[in-house]
């Protein structure tokens, strides 16, 4: 399995018990749909490795409890400490209406209602404060926000996004 055909699904923050047990810190909003997980994807030396789960089950809100086959001691846990996990794209839910996975939309087109056709989604930036689409029109970049005031749909079957964008915003790239 490729890091590229998978998700990233949490990380092994800390151990739990002298047995093996380890805490994952989940990345996800539902941290519930993953307490039945039987395997999964351990990055160890930039390799995906699978791992099969014996048991798991929720830990306070957002951390999974996981007690791996073959890791048996707290040394066998400090092995894999610290290490990202991730599942197959084929086991993300399918999502509906404006809702959307941040790699499904690289490459849908952006419409604005006033302006016309910005450009193609290049990226998700969310390493600030205010999640934003990269848009590239021919070369430039433009940068519109991500919220649900400014999205106004999402077109699956054509990929597109119509958006209303602040007055003024897409125009200040291309002066």
């Amino acid at each position: 399995m490729q890091k590229k055909d998978c998700f990233y699904l949490g990380k092994i923050v800390s151990k739990f018990s002298f047995k093996g047990e380890v805490l994952i810190k989940l990345d996800t909003d539902e941290p519930q749909s993953y307490q039945n997980l039987e395997s999964v994807f351990v990055q160890l030396n930039k390799q995906l490795v699978p791992f099969f789960i014996e048991r798991c089950s929720l830990h306070k809100s957002d951390l999974l409890r996981v007690k791996f086959e073959d890791i048996d001691t707290e040394e066998d846990a400090d092995d894999i400490m610290k290490s990202e996990l991730y599942l197959p794209l084929t086991l993300l839910p399918k999502l509906e209406g404006n809702k959307f996975y941040y790699h499904e939309v690289i490459g849908f087109k952006v419409i604005d209602i006033k302006f016309g056709e910005v450009g193609v989604i290049k990226a998700i930036n969310d390493s600030s404060s205010q999640t934003l689409f990269e848009i590239d029109r021919e070369g430039v970049e433009i940068l519109i926000p991500m919220n649900d005031d400014i999205i106004l749909e999402l077109k699956r079957e054509e990929q597109q996004f119509i958006v209303e964008a602040p007055e003024g915003l897409i125009e200040l790239y291309l002066e």
